[in-house]
């Protein structure tokens, strides 16, 4: 047997206490009175609306899984692509982190996403400023420039040969004019703006990856979390 969400109008099982959807308390009626112990206690207890989220410990439980799944993430990090399955991985256990320490029945999907995507934004700033300061003390403080500029060139130039490769077919017109542009192209990226623009890219590029991973965990531990606590009669 059915019943409707008053609130989203959505289709709610009888012997649930809450709407799967949005989270609404639903009132169930029996035949039989209620015990007055049960009923002072839930009286006493206020209902939690699933769909909310209670800042102060999400950050909290954001941030203790936030740390270590952004120093993976980084550029540092040897763990390399791995360290995205690990973002996702992060963010779903903060959301189950949350649910525990506030001893909830369940959060909805989309506050799931919420808790992940404030995780993977920690993770994402951490691993961002892991691998500038990588880079900067790389060049500077162990005086690896001549070193890191070279195998600098040595990816542009094979860059530059594929984008050749590419242009073989064209006619003598558009091969000149692509080839003063793969010159141009060339002389910024091997520019010190140039790399360092690109290399910026790059990590703001991966972190935009991280927070991606980060809402699909998020979202995910809200489920299985849902699943497992969601309230009985």
């Amino acid at each position: 047997m059915e019943i409707t969400c008053t609130r989203c109008h959505q289709p709610v099982l009888a012997e649930n206490c809450f709407c799967p959807t949005c989270g609404l308390p639903q009132l169930v009626y029996t035949g039989e009175g209620p015990d007055p112990q049960v009923a002072a206690e839930r009286r006493s207890t206020p209902a939690r609306d699933a769909s909310m989220v209670d800042w102060k410990p999400a950050v909290r439980a954001a941030l203790t899984l936030a740390v270590p799944a952004g120093l993976l993430c980084s550029a540092a990090s040897p763990v390399g692509v791995f360290g995205l399955v690990w973002m996702g991985a992060a963010a779903a256990w903060a959301v189950v982190l949350y649910i525990r320490r506030q001893q909830s029945a369940w959060l909805t999907i989309g506050a799931g996403a919420r808790i992940g995507l404030v995780t993977g934004l920690f993770a994402a700033w951490l691993a961002f400023s892991v691998g500038g300061c990588a880079l900067f003390v790389q060049r500077f403080v162990l005086h690896r420039a001549s070193q890191m500029d070279t195998d600098w060139k040595t990816r542009v130039t094979a860059s530059q040969e594929m984008a050749q490769e590419w242009t073989a077919g064209m006619g003598p017109t558009e091969a000149s004019e692509a080839k003063a542009v793969r010159n141009q192209v060339m002389s910024w990226m091997l520019s010190p703006w140039g790399q360092a623009g690109i290399e910026a890219f790059s990590i703001a590029f991966n972190s935009m990856f991280l927070l991606f991973f980060a809402v699909s965990g998020g979202a995910l531990g809200a489920r299985i979390m849902a699943r497992r606590r969601r309230p009985e009669i």
